[in-house]
């Protein structure tokens, strides 16, 4: 059993690792540049938490504003729904990546000025809450 310490992202993680032969079975270290098995068991567990995503900048008069340049893939709201903020208002495209553009607070959708397919640059008006 060999102890080793991993950096991922900066964070650290100590890691013991024991070397196995072909059959499963506990081997001596290597001592020649053989190629063997290796499995790795972190101490510590790696935290899987992702980042909730920040709703789209306003303008001053409740404009949604687009975050990045895209195509608009979907819009998933209409005038005159109540929409609660986080939800799910638009989503765009961008290098084959889709991105949410989720409501910054609650209101009433009150325009869009986007439709399905278009393209829109980053800053651009996508819709308007009331």
């Amino acid at each position: 059993m060999k102890s080793l310490r991993i950096t991922i992202d900066g964070k650290s993680y100590d890691v013991d690792i024991e070397i196995l032969d072909e059959a499963g079975q506990a081997a001596s270290l290597p001592t020649t540049s053989a190629s063997r098995s290796v499995r790795a068991a972190a101490s510590q567990p790696v935290a899987a938490a992702k980042p909730a995503p920040k709703p789209a900048p306003t303008g001053a008069d409740g404009a949604v504003i687009s975050p990045l340049s895209g195509t608009i893939v979907s819009i998933d709201v209409q005038v005159g729904q109540a929409v609660t903020q986080g939800e799910k208002l638009i989503t765009l495209e961008a290098m084959k990546m889709h991105t949410v553009v989720s409501a910054p607070q609650d209101g009433t959708v009150s325009a869009i000025h986007v439709q399905a397919g278009s393209s829109v640059d980053e800053g651009q008006p996508l819709m308007a809450l009331s």
